[in-house]
């Protein structure tokens, strides 16, 4: 690099894998080997091999689309459903905060004794898959009396719509 005042110095017999540079302010900077150029060159990809930036779609007025993401990887709560089904049994009443984290642990809760439960029931039946059946028995054992019976009625409504819409 003749130009501009900066010399380069001769590498010493010891090192020949980096150059000093000596610059006109007086800092020295090392310079990389060809070894180490290379590798980096590897790592580093071109812009060209880069895709380019998909445009972002507007409707007519002008705005973003707002898509819904599905996270079922991740799934944290039932707070969402609790105001649907409340909505549904007694409209204009609402819930607050804390009743909904009480519900939702109580849910969760209840998923993990019922899983628990039917994953007994099907080692005890030497089987490694939970059927509908050790779902049913398990519910049986856990739920009091008439609380049990109405909630294998519904789980069996839910079944039956499931499969008629398949």
């Amino acid at each position: 690099m003749g130009n501009g005042g900066s010399t380069m110095s001769k590498p010493s017999s010891d090192s020949y894998e980096e150059d000093v540079i000596t610059k006109e302010n007086g800092t020295s900077e090392i310079e990389p080997s060809e070894t180490d150029m290379a590798k980096a060159e590897t790592f580093k990809p071109e812009p060209y091999d880069a895709e380019p930036k998909k445009a972002k779609q507007k409707t007519a007025k002008g705005r973003r689309r707002r898509h819904r993401h599905c996270h079922h990887d991740n799934f944290s709560s039932f707070a969402t459903y609790f105001p649907r089904v409340l909505r549904q049994v007694h409209t204009g009443l609402s819930l607050s905060h804390d009743s909904v984290n009480i519900l939702d642990l109580f849910v969760k809760g209840m998923f993990e004794q019922i899983a628990e439960e039917a994953g007994r029931l099907a080692r005890n039946n030497k089987r490694r898959t939970i059927t509908h059946e050790d779902i049913e028995t398990a519910v049986r054992l856990l739920l009091p009396g008439v609380l049990s019976k109405y909630s294998i009625t519904q789980a069996t409504k839910s079944l039956i719509r499931y499969h008629t819409c398949r």
